[in-house]
Formats: structure tokens, C-alpha cells, sequence
């Protein structure tokens, strides 16, 4: 996949928690008069703190997003400590990012919210102000909007970037899957609570691990809302959400939960299953049948030069080298040429070939200057959340893609089920290595 090729968009997971921010509060005391705020240390993450506001910022957006969908928050102290957990496991995950030099900068940071922005039918401006009648500073969303960005490199760096899907890999999934193959592929709506086992874990804490989730399968069967126990002991990002996973395809689900969920019935729970990871349980919220379609898609034969934009590259600057590189094409040198010596994408040594390009596998900024584009003109720069691109397009055709997508597919599913599972197992080991003291029951 090409460097500058689509990757799933932060901007659709952060539009869903719009407006589920909530005002930072802290406690206050009166002495002589005076308003003193009182903010106390909640826990110790390697060599920073977590407060008590903070701690009561990243509550009050989860009983925001909780009562959006119609939960009913848990128990205070419950929540504290739930949410606390998850509070941890970013901030080792931030402070990871740190370490290795993973940064989010601010053209980044602001394209993400231009694109939350129009996914939510709006200007900044409008944009700015809702978030405004809901209690929630402008700054504040950008800050958890960069902290989803890091992290999201992070992923993509030390899990995704590790993932390897062979082709003997697909091969197999499609052998196994033949039976399937003219069948049209179910998808399931699924939530779920893990509680995560500590890499190294003894016995005895496997054992308090295992308890905890029977704990919480006991009060979803007493009748609690299932969003309400996720909320509370589930140790995923998603537990705000009530541990949503969405819709998913069976062959995209970690093999734990694909075969729990064949066998349950829409609105059913699952016992407490086992993985290496930790314990899970599962509750099927509906599920559907998909429709096989026929795949005809328009074409583009194109080829870039791409210059990046980074910490070390401003915007200045790279659009300063695209416009030089643009310049010395117009004056006649061959643009395969230019792409060899000037783009800094893995194409380059291709003289910035693209192959046969199809809709959706290039980002949204590209795909649009590549489609308008006119044959054998080079457009741009055209600006993307890589950098800057000229775009050449030599072909265009109409083609039957139906096998090339069945092995996307695929590879796509293999690719995913492996990385969920990667990540959590990496999301395990660095909180296990952070030394941590918690201090909450102080506060």
C-alpha cells in the first residue's frame, strides 16, 4: 500500500464523540472569603501525575457520551476507578509517543478538525460554537483531537506497521472460505467488555481477573444495562461508547468473538469467553446479511511526486520544493525523472508510479485532484495529510475488479483481526512495564 494511500480516518471515530466533551470542573473550598480550588493527585504514571480534575474532565465527557445513548451512568466511585484505568492506559501510551519522538503538529491537528467539521455539515465558525453551547472549549477538543492523533500513530507505528499479511495467507483464507464465496458475507453489530490479564500475570491475579468478569456477566443477567458494566469494568477505549465495536464482518473479528457470535441470537450475551489477552464477554446487537455486487470501478493510470510535510519540513518549505520541482516539469523535463531524484515517497525509484489506481485507496485530496485531472497534465500541488503532490494521470478505464477486491477482502480482514489483536496485546505490555501508584482512594 502506498505511503500516502488511505488509512481507516481518525476523523470518523472523533465526529461520533462531538459534542461529548463536557465543562472541566473541580472541587473548591471557601476560606476567608476566598475561592481556593483543591486539586489533588489521583495516581502517578512513571513520572507524572494525574489529578483529580483531570480525572473529572475525562468522567464528565463519559457520562456525557453515556446518557447520549441512553445508559444510565454507574456508581460514582465505580466510574472513578474504571475511568481512571482507562485515563492510564492513554497516558502511557502518550507518554510512549514521547519517548520515540511521535508527534501530531498543528497543520495536522487542524485538518482533522476542518474534516470533523464538514462530516458534521458545518463551518469552523458553526463548529466552534456548538462545541461552545455544550460547555466545551474549542481548545480542549483540539487537544483530545491531538492526543487521538498520536496515539493513532503510535498504532500505526509499533502495531499496524508490524503486521504482516502474506500471501500464502490469503490464499488460505480464501481456500477456507470458498463455501462462503458466493455467499453474501454477515455482518454483526457487536458489544463488548475485556477485562485485560497482565502479560506475566500468576495464577492468583488470572484468577481476580477471571472473578471480575464473572462479576460483570452476574449484574448484565440482574438486569443492568450491558453499556452501564461496560462503562464499569470494561479496560477498553470503546467502554464509553458502551464498548461498541459497530458493524463488523465475521472474518474481521478476532476468532474469539467470530465463533461467540455465530451462535448467539440477536440481543444475546456470551458466557465469559477466554483469549489470550483477558476475559471477554459479548452481546449481539443485531446483525444483517450483506449483497454481492458486481465490482465495476473507473480506473486511473497516475503517477506522483510527493514532498512530506514533518517536524523537520514545514509548509512553507515543502510547498517552496513542490513549486521547483513543478517548474523544472513545465520546462521540459520528464516527470518520471523529477519523481526519481525529488519525491519522497516509495514510489520514487518507480518514477513516481501508481499503477492502476481505484476509487477509495488514495485520501479523499488526492483521489479529487486525480479525478478532475485532465490526461497527461500534471495538477497540483495538491495539498494532503502527507504533504504536497503533483499528479499525472496517463490512462483511464472501466474495469471488473469483483477478484482483485474478493483478495482485498481478504487481506483487509486478515489485516484487521490480527491488528486488533496485536494492539491490545502491545496496549498490555507498556502498561505493564509503567510503574504506577495510585493514589485514588487519597482524593
Amino acid at each position: 500500500m502506498k505511503s500516502f494511500f488511505k488509512h481507516s480516518t481518525l476523523a470518523s471515530a472523533v465526529a461520533a464523540t462531538l459534542l461529548s466533551l463536557s465543562v472541566v470542573s473541580s472541587s473548591t473550598s471557601f476560606a476567608q472569603g476566598r475561592v481556593v480550588l483543591v486539586d489533588r493527585v489521583v495516581a502517578v504514571v512513571n513520572d507524572e501525575v494525574i489529578t483529580r480534575f483531570e480525572l473529572n474532565a475525562q468522567k464528565r465527557a463519559v457520562i456525557s457520551q453515556l446518557k447520549r445513548q441512553g445508559v444510565t451512568p454507574p456508581p460514582e466511585s465505580e466510574l472513578d476507578a474504571q475511568v481512571l484505568e482507562r485515563f492510564i492506559n492513554e497516558r502511557v501510551q502518550l507518554q510512549y509517543a514521547k519517548e520515540n519522538g511521535i508527534r501530531a503538529d498543528e497543520e495536522v491537528v487542524t485538518a482533522a478538525l476542518q474534516n470533523i467539521a464538514a462530516q458534521n455539515k458545518m463551518s469552523m465558525q458553526q463548529f466552534s460554537a456548538r462545541l461552545k453551547e455544550d460547555g466545551v472549549s474549542f481548545e480542549q477538543f483540539r487537544e483530545e483531537l491531538k492526543n487521538e492523533i498520536i496515539i493513532n500513530r503510535v498504532r500505526d507505528r509499533e502495531v499496524e506497521s508490524r503486521v504482516v499479511v502474506t500471501d500464502n495467507e490469503i490464499d488460505g483464507y480464501l481456500v477456507t472460505n470458498k463455501a462462503q464465496a458466493d455467499k453474501a458475507p454477515t455482518e454483526y453489530q457487536l458489544s463488548h467488555i475485556l477485562i485485560l490479564v497482565p502479560e506475566q500475570a500468576t495464577p492468583d491475579q488470572i484468577e481476580a481477573r477471571r472473578k471480575r468478569a464473572e462479576e460483570a456477566l452476574k449484574q448484565i443477567k440482574s438486569g443492568t444495562p450491558f453499556g452501564q458494566v461496560a462503562a464499569v469494568f470494561s479496560d477498553t477505549n470503546d467502554a464509553a461508547q458502551g464498548g461498541s465495536l459497530g458493524w463488523r464482518q465475521a472474518d474481521r473479528l478476532p476468532a474469539v468473538y467470530s465463533e461467540a457470535a455465530e451462535k448467539l441470537a440477536v440481543g444475546a450475551n456470551s458466557e465469559v469467553l477466554r483469549s489470550a489477552n483477558g476475559f471477554h464477554i459479548l452481546r449481539l446487537q443485531d446483525k444483517k446479511t450483506g449483497v454481492i455486487e458486481k465490482a465495476i470501478v473507473e480506473q486511473n493510470k497516475a503517477r506522483h511526486i510527493l514532498v512530506r510535510v514533518n517536524d523537520l519540513v514545514g509548509e512553507a518549505e515543502a510547498r517552496a520544493k513542490i513549486e521547483r520541482l513543478a517548474e523544472r516539469i513545465k520546462g521540459g523535463a520528464k516527470f518520471e525523472d523529477i519523481a526519481k531524484l525529488g519525491s519522497e515517497d516509495t514510489t520514487a525509484s518507480r518514477g513516481g508510479d501508481l499503477g492502476w489506481v481505484s476509487p477509495g485507496e488514495t485520501v479523499p485530496e488526492f483521489e479529487g485532484a486525480m479525478q478532475k485531472a485532465a490526461l497527461n497534465t500534471v495538477v497540483g500541488p495538491v495539498r494532503s495529510q502527507f504533504g504536497f503532490h503533483l499528479i499525472e494521470v496517463t490512462e483511464r478505464r472501466s474495469q471488473d475488479v469483483t477478484a482483485d477486491r474478493t483478495r482485498q477482502a481478504a487481506r483487509a480482514a486478515i489485516r484487521e483481526r490480527k491488528g486488533d489483536e496485536a494492539y491490545q496485546s502491545w496496549v498490555r505490555e507498556v502498561r505493564d512495564r509503567a510503574t504506577i501508584e495510585m493514589k485514588l482512594a487519597e482524593s
